[in-house]
């Protein structure tokens, strides 16, 4: 008798297992992690930059860039004097947790209080890996089209903040913020969402501030602590 091998469920299960160690080992650290992710061209490296200028004199950021082959992010993130690793997946279309264990080693951890992961540029298939993050955060660019949310919903599903990024474009657009934010509370009520713009710098910096807050509400809480410790 053939028997049937569930493959995709077994290396989601094992991804599970190494996330919960990734995210026990952050907790003892107190880096609050932040996977990134969105579509190709949403905007995420130059958010990324920007929230980087506006946080690296009060918070000590490092940067795991996840891309198919290239590492031109990676090179402009650098520019901004952090500390960054490149992961090329080699044609895979996301990060998973066992490429951000190994990638630690290239980083100076006791350093480090946020810990951004720039996941691949892809609205399926990182929603489903766990990196043992604290936060989900999604860009979504209006230059994308506001059907985004009704038709990758797991992302925005899973997703703990999005930001509606190219702002200072929509006059341009057809993008309706309305359906966008009406369609993301259907997926996900209350999902918290920021509007940006890179180009003018608009949003950047209360999205810089929120996150700013949840970094040091991590420190305070888990640094130096073994969190599982605190549950017994």
């Amino acid at each position: 008798m053939c028997k049937k091998i569930h493959v995709v469920s077994d290396i989601l299960q094992a991804n599970d297992v190494l996330s919960l160690e990734l995210r026990k080992e952050f907790s003892r650290r107190g880096i609050f992690v932040i996977n990134f992710m969105g579509s190709p061209g949403a905007g995420k490296t130059s958010i990324l930059e920007k929230l980087i200028r506006e946080l690296k004199d009060e918070v000590k950021i490092a940067v795991i860039e996840g891309d198919v082959y290239t590492s031109k992010d990676a090179e402009r993130i650098e520019q901004q004097r952090v500390p960054v690793v490149q992961i090329n997946t080699g044609g895979g279309c996301h990060l998973d947790s066992n490429m951000i264990k190994e990638s630690l080693a290239n980083l100076p951890l006791e350093e480090i209080e946020l810990l951004v992961i720039e996941n691949v540029g892809n609205l399926v298939c990182p929603a489903s890996y766990d990196l043992g993050e604290d936060l989900k955060m999604v860009a979504l660019s209006v230059t994308e089209g506001d059907d985004k949310p009704a038709k990758y919903p797991a992302m925005f599903q899973r997703a703990n903040l999005v930001i509606i990024n190219k702002i200072d474009l929509i006059e341009q657009t057809n993008f309706s913020a309305r359906q966008a934010l009406a369609d993301i509370n259907i997926i996900n009520p209350g999902l918290e969402t920021f509007n940006v713009s890179c180009r003018t710098g608009e949003g950047i910096p209360r999205l810089a501030e929120h996150l700013k807050e949840r970094v040091r509400k991590k420190q305070a809480f888990f640094k130096g602590q073994d969190p599982y410790q605190q549950a017994i």
